[in-house]
């Protein structure tokens, strides 16, 4: 089945030269360029991956990614920032509203499509092992939901990204055991996602900053990578 993406970009000729390449690689590309059309393209549910600029007339790409993430992440397609914000605090914000993904402007056309790829794999993973009977799991005051893909924390459900999502069902599976930022990479984003540890840590910062009573389970080994304790000390 053909993926459909969408390109949220106000500057044309980087809109149409990112279109031109994806359509050459097999996608189905719709763009626009514009905050609010953005928004309502998004919202309409029927794009398998959305490209969005942060600099948007109309309405910032920070504030479209906050109201989509306020839907269900279930009913929401994964989100690949790409911006000419390329600050560390940019990134991370970008991350923690719930991007899966941030380039950097200018940025190598392979690279995007490569990204883009890896993030589709996760996705499609993930309906891979949703179709497999679910088991739900419990930790200390989390409990997952494979069935609806949803989170509980005491008993109230919170709202996770798919890499956020991922990386905690990994943790949970790890059982106490450390997982290596590596390890934590191939799991919640793909063997040959193109991100830094950088990355995973910032994941795991906005992750814990959802958990709430249940963030101090989080653990970090220095130098090594992350585990999940139930008592959290």
């Amino acid at each position: 089945m053909i993926k459909k993406l969408l390109i949220i970009e106000d500057e044309t000729d980087i809109a149409e030269m990112i279109a031109l390449r994806l359509r050459k690689e097999g996608f189905a590309v719709e763009t626009v360029e514009t905050g609010p059309r953005g928004l309502e393209s998004v919202l309409r549910g029927n794009h398998d991956l959305v490209i969005l600029d942060l600099m948007l007339p109309g309405m910032n790409g920070m504030e479209i990614l906050k109201r989509v993430r306020a839907q269900s992440p279930a009913m929401t397609p994964p989100i690949l920032i790409l911006s000419a914000k390329g600050d560390e605090g940019d990134i991370v914000a970008g991350l923690e509203l719930g991007a899966d993904d941030y380039l950097t402007k200018p940025f190598q056309m392979a690279v995007l499509v490569a990204r883009i790829n890896a993030l589709l794999r996760r996705v499609n993973m993930h309906a891979e092992q949703a179709a497999m009977p679910p088991r739900q799991m419990e930790v200390g005051p989390i409990t997952i939901d494979p069935e609806r893909y949803q989170v509980f924390v005491e008993g109230e459900p919170i709202t996770l990204t798919i890499t956020e999502y991922r990386l905690l069902v990994a943790l949970v599976q790890a059982e106490g055991r450390v997982l290596t930022r590596n390890q934590l990479i191939d799991k919640a984003i793909g063997t040959d996602a193109i991100v830094t540890d950088r990355t995973i840590d910032v994941h795991l910062t906005a992750l814990r900053g959802k958990l709430g009573p249940g963030r101090e389970m989080i653990q970090t080994v220095r130098g090594i990578g992350y585990r999940l304790v139930e008592s959290g000390v």
